[in-house]
C-alpha cells in the first residue's frame, strides 16, 4: 500500500507543478512584449551608458512631437496592415533616432547620474511608452493582438496619458 501511495502522491505533486509552471508561464508570455522591449532598453543602457537611456527616452519624446504633426502621412501605405504597420513604425524610429542623435550630445555628460534601480526603472517605463504608443498611435491591431492582460493596462484611452509621462516623471525623479 505505500508504493500507491507514494506513486499517487508523486502524481499529486507533478500535477501541482506542472499547473504551477502553466500559469507562471501564461503570465509571463501575456508581459513578454514589455519584459523583450525592458531587456532592449535595459541592455542599451548598460552595454552603452546609463546616460544615452535619458537621450533615448527624451528622443522618443522629440520623435513623437514630429510624428504626430507629420505632413506627409497620407503618403505612407494604409494597405495591406502589416506594412501600414511597418511604414508608421519606420518613420517614428527614424525620427528617434536622429533626435537621440542629437541629444546623446547633449544630455551625456559628468553631471547626469542614473543608478542600478533607476536604470532598471526608466528601462520599464519606456518599453510601457512604447506599448502605449502601439496601442493608440501606431496600427497594431490589424496585424498583432495583444493579450487580454495587456489590454487591461493599455487599451483604455484615458490610461494613454498617464503611461505617455512616466518616463518624464521617472526621469524627474531617477536622473540626478
Amino acid at each position: 500500500m505505500t508504493a500507491t501511495s507514494a506513486v499517487g502522491a508523486l502524481a499529486q505533486v507533478n500535477t501541482l507543478a506542472t499547473q504551477y509552471a502553466f500559469t507562471v508561464w501564461n503570465t509571463a508570455s501575456d508581459f513578454l512584449i514589455i519584459i523583450i522591449l525592458f531587456g532592449i532598453l535595459f541592455l542599451f543602457a548598460w552595454y552603452i551608458g546609463r546616460a544615452t537611456l535619458v537621450s533615448i527616452l527624451l528622443a522618443f519624446y522629440a520623435a513623437y512631437a514630429i510624428y504626430s504633426t507629420f505632413p506627409y502621412a497620407s503618403y505612407l501605405p494604409t494597405a495591406p496592415a502589416l506594412t501600414a504597420l511597418l511604414a508608421n513604425v519606420a518613420l517614428y524610429a527614424g525620427l528617434t533616432l536622429v533626435f537621440y542623435l542629437i541629444l546623446r550630445r547633449v544630455v551625456v555628460s559628468d553631471f547626469l547620474y542614473v543608478g542600478i534601480f533607476g536604470t532598471i526603472a526608466l528601462s520599464l517605463l519606456g518599453a510601457t511608452f512604447l506599448i502605449a504608443l502601439a496601442y493608440h498611435v501606431f496600427p497594431v491591431a490589424g496585424v498583432y493582438r495583444f493579450t487580454p492582460a495587456i489590454d487591461l493596462l493599455f487599451a483604455a484611452k484615458q490610461y494613454f496619458w498617464w503611461w505617455f509621462v512616466a518616463p518624464a516623471i521617472g526621469l524627474f525623479f531617477l536622473a540626478r
